[in-house]
């Protein structure tokens, strides 16, 4: 028998892969053309490298996003990332998101972005004790920002931000985004 007590992590799961669905089948319905479909995909994500006196960061973030009309895109992303300092952390993340974006005007950008992700930090024993931490963290994105072409930014808000959990320093972040 099926069990059906689903944890958080499984809901999340079903509601992006069923928003997905939904977003594919209501496109897939118009058989006439199946390039046009295409033609209104998008690719970008971004790239993050950060490193220092024993300190390393890399990132990366694909993304892919449709666009319904001149005002309304929806996408999916998926992130990783790893640090690490000498002695003291290493720190890897990953996740996946569900992106919102409307564009009011041609400039103007609106973003909302739900992500999800796995966090593993492992601290060396000399400077924390027993905290190796393995969780899941829920982040809820409302930004806005300028757009020139395929190019946006701008700023964005952690409405769920949690100081002690979040992988970010605070809620507040700036960003950029590309899209192909």
């Amino acid at each position: 028998m099926i069990n059906l007590n689903l944890t958080y992590l499984n809901k999340i799961v079903i509601l992006c892969f069923l928003i997905g669905s939904i977003t594919l089948c209501s496109n897939s319905q118009d058989n006439s053309n199946n390039d046009s479909f295409w033609k209104n995909v998008q690719f970008g994500g971004g790239i993050g490298l950060n490193f220092g006196d024993g300190f390393f960061s890399g990132a990366l973030a694909p993304a892919a996003i449709y666009r319904h009309n001149i005002y309304l895109s929806t996408g999916v992303g998926l992130n990783f990332q790893y640090s690490s300092q000498r002695d003291v952390f290493k720190s890897t993340v990953i996740g996946g998101s569900v992106i919102g974006l409307f564009n009011p005007y041609r400039e103007l950008q609106i973003s909302t972005e739900f992500e999800q992700l796995y966090v593993n930090r492992d601290f060396d024993e000399q400077f924390v004790s027993n905290v190796d931490d393995s969780y899941w963290y829920p982040a809820l994105f409302l930004g806005a920002g300028y757009r020139s072409g395929n190019i946006t930014f701008g700023i964005r808000y952690d409405v769920l931000y949690d100081e002690d959990k979040s992988i970010q320093n605070q809620a507040w972040m700036p960003f950029v985004r590309f899209w192909f």
